[in-house]
């Protein structure tokens, strides 16, 4: 079924790494893929888009997570890569694009602060008009993103929400064991 054919505004590809979610995302969504934003300034803040005001900007860099004033006033380079994360994704909120692609979604932070960021950015993104795709190897955010529609590139497989408000019944969170997220002791 194409993308068309239903009302969404938050999908996921999600799968191991090599399974090609990239290239899909890439040919797919070629205008929609978001790369490396270039930051310039001194100040996190000078970086987004000079016809937006500060509060507007402000608003968005607290919708995702990243409700930090001091943090605000920093360089890029200045920030942890969790904080880089969320900045990259309000400015890519604020771009006039209909549909953004966000690849090596929540890949750079701590799963837990992966988690709690998925869930924010989930809700920004309800809150405008955009469509957001996260492109990501994680399976343990896919619940917390609320997806209209995930697809696996392990199993070849697309699902999506039933019903508007009943969630999408989820497989992937026990996969995220198998694949990994708590390894426990490693021998080598």
């Amino acid at each position: 079924m194409p993308l068309e054919d239903f009302d969404w505004q938050i999908g996921v590809i999600v799968g191991r790494s090599g399974s090609g979610k990239t290239s899909i995302a890439k040919q797919l969504f070629s205008d929609a893929y978001i790369r490396e934003f270039e930051y310039t300034n001194k100040c996190v803040l000078d970086d987004f888009p000079k016809e937006l005001e500060t509060g507007e900007i402000t608003k968005m860099l607290c919708s995702v997570g990243f409700a930090s004033p001091p943090d605000w006033l920093k360089a890029y380079d200045c920030l942890s890569q969790g904080e880089k994360m969320r900045v990259d994704i309000a400015r890519a909120l604020c771009l006039e694009k209909p549909l953004i692609v966000f690849d090596e979604f929540t890949s750079v932070v701590d799963r837990e602060i992966a988690k709690v960021s998925a869930f924010a950015i989930s809700k920004a993104v309800r809150r405008s008009s955009k469509k957001f795709i996260a492109v990501t190897c994680h399976y343990d955010v896919v619940d917390w993103l609320a997806p209209d529609w995930v697809f696996c590139t392990d199993t070849m497989e697309f699902s999506r929400k039933k019903e508007v408000g009943r969630p999408l019944k989820s497989k992937y969170i026990g996969a995220a064991l198998t694949f990994g997220r708590c390894f426990g002791n490693i021998t080598i």
